[in-house]
């Protein structure tokens, strides 16, 4: 029984050993799959601007076809999307406040000087107003020169800094841009065989990233203005003690380097946001505190100006002006609004009784007239003596009239009780009934006609007023000041897109001749921002209007940074000229 229980067991071995491995390799895979998805997901919160789609990577143009690529997204793919995503949303924020400073930087002495008073807050305004007025102050000699000196540094020293950090955000990025492109095309066919080399490409680039700021930090942390700002260095994690010169790396191994890369990912993120908040631009709120501060005062004047004429007061004017606004304005929505629409639909829905109506007018007109034709027709025949036609027109027959009326005149008081006088007169009174029922139907003719026209011309104030309320809130909701809007800012922001790659890309271009290699991989960073940028504005509209496929295709081919230069000013010039979302508002058929 022994010896059938031990063979058994042997029988048995090479099964679970088998299951087992299996199992174990399963598990291994779903958390390495697990690990990337949920270290994606993490990472969102720390993203200044989440965005549903990423920067295309650099890979051949023949996969953008690939069913592997579209129907299976390599967990290396969205490693690297990961950090492109993390890098372009950095230089966002540094951008945005660069800008800012750029612009105070290009402004007079007295400019800065009034940003340096006036729009940095209460705090800034006493301390400032505090040195000229103060008998210290003046003891020390503090003049407008000195006030003109400070800001410039000042501002200065923020361009500085700013500019050095996207320098090196971008020189990282276009250095990870361009070793990815190397190796775009095993990207496509087998991407986890690369994941090993290049995990320990991008910790070598965090190492440079980390030396570039880490300078940046030695050098501004003696002299600098922002308390602070400069106390926590930046220490990325190193990629673990793992064999990374063998060409198979376990899950573990990779599982630590990819933890590895979104821990610097992230560090980056915090101190990029701790040191742009330190130089930041200041608020809306900061800049026109004055502003506000008036109208808060004017609030509170106004506030207790109503308070003292309501009824909590024991005074009824303000109850009294509420009534009459009320009564205005319903008054004026009868007028312009129900009384004119009222209209409108009556000569719009009851055509067909105005027409009976009108078709009755005729009729009382025509009875009228047949009479006064019979009247002049016996008239006629008696003074003639013989029988007229009966299709003999009326206005023959009334010169009959008119000359016996003449012929009567002659002896009115005679002719008036024995002639015809009193006939004729008749007769003539019938004709100015004709002529005034004829005179008062095409009147009312023309009346009935332009019902409609007064009716529209009553409410045209309430129309008014309504579009203009209508633009109001269309302006407020749209906030067309962003390239991603639709009407003719939003167009001029993405034309100025196109504008700054086609700059950068020439200055790339001159960098390139003259050996400037550092600079170089810097404006290529800055290029790859600018395109990020416009990838994002423009999507949305080129898939309405069915061209995004050739544009975005285009925005791939200037990130290249292979393609000759003369290829990618050709490629900037065709998208002003071609793609609807980027035509001038004039020029949109």
């Amino acid at each position: 029984m022994a010896s059938e229980k031990e063979s058994m067991e042997n029988t048995n071995k090479p099964f679970v050993s088998l299951y087992s491995n299996y199992l174990r390799n399963r598990i291994h895979a779903f958390s390495i799959s697990h690990f990337l998805s949920k270290f994606s997901y993490l990472t969102l919160p720390f993203r200044s601007t989440q965005r549903p789609h990423s920067f295309p990577l650099p890979l051949p143009s023949n996969s953008l076809d690939s069913s592997l690529v579209v129907s299976k997204p390599s967990s290396v793919h969205c490693v690297l999307e990961d950090i492109l995503q993390h890098v372009f949303a950095d230089l966002h924020s540094i951008q945005k406040n660069l800008r800012f400073w750029h612009s105070r930087a290009e402004g007079s002495d007295a400019r800065k000087a009034y940003f340096m008073v006036f729009e940095r807050g209460p705090r800034a305004f006493i301390n400032e107003t505090a040195k000229f007025l103060l008998p210290g102050g003046l003891a020390e000699g503090y003049s407008i020169k000195n006030l003109y000196q400070s800001a410039s540094d000042y501002i200065n020293e923020r361009v500085t800094l700013l500019n050095c950090l996207r320098c090196s955000l971008a020189t990282f990025l276009a250095q990870l841009y361009m070793e990815i492109d190397k190796i775009g095309a095993d990207l496509v066919t087998d991407p986890e065989s690369k994941l090993p080399s290049l995990l320990v490409t991008i910790n070598e680039l965090f190492s440079t990233l980390e030396a570039s700021i880490g300078h940046l930090h030695a050098i501004r942390q003696s002299d600098s203005s922002v308390d602070g700002s400069y106390s926590i260095p930046l220490l990325f994690e190193k990629l673990p003690e793992i064999n990374q010169e063998g060409s198979q790396w376990t899950d573990c191994e990779i599982k630590d380097a990819i933890s590895s890369v979104y821990q610097n990912l992230n560090k980056l993120d915090s101190y990029i946001s701790v040191l742009v908040t330190k130089h930041k631009k200041p608020r809306k709120i900061t800049q026109y505190w004055i502003r506000y501060t008036c109208g808060a005062v004017g609030l509170s004047a106004c506030s207790v100006w109503l308070l003292r004429h309501s009824s909590l007061t024991g005074s009824s004017d303000l109850d009294n002006w509420v009534q009459e606004a009320k009564d205005s304005t319903v008054g004026f929505f009868k007028d312009h609004v129900e009384q004119p629409l009222l209209s409108i639909r009556d000569e719009l829905f009851e055509t067909f009784r105005k027409r009976h109506q009108g078709i009755m007018d005729h009729e009382e007109v025509q009875l009228t007239s047949d009479s006064l034709h019979r009247m002049l027709l016996a008239f006629s025949e008696q003074t003639k003596g013989q029988k007229l036609p009966e299709n003999a027109s009326d206005h023959e027959m009334i010169e009959i009239v008119m000359d016996r009326y003449e012929k009567e005149l002659a002896h009115p008081i005679q002719n008036l009780v024995n002639g015809e006088l009193a006939r004729a007169l008749l007769i003539q009174v019938q004709k100015l009934k004709l002529d005034t029922e004829t005179a008062m139907l095409e009147l009312n003719q023309i009346l009935r006609a332009n019902e409609i026209n007064f009716a529209i011309l009553a409410a045209l104030p309430a129309f008014f007023l309504s579009l203009l309320l209508m633009m109001f809130v269309r302006a407020w909701f749209k906030q067309d000041t962003k390239a991603e809007g639709r009407g003719r800012i939003a167009r001029i922001q993405r034309r100025l897109l196109v504008v700054e790659v086609e700059k950068r890309v020439m200055q790339y271009q001159n960098y390139i001749e003259q050996g400037l290699e550092k600079d170089a991989q810097c404006m290529f960073g800055l290029i790859l921002y600018s395109l990020d940028r416009l990838y994002h504005s423009v999507k949305r509209h080129a898939e309405a209007s069915g061209e995004w496929q050739c544009l975005r295709q285009d925005i791939i081919d200037l990130a290249r940074p292979g393609l000759q230069t003369a290829y990618k000013l050709t490629v900037t010039s065709r998208m002003e000229r071609v793609y609807d979302c980027l035509l001038p508002s004039l020029k949109r058929r």
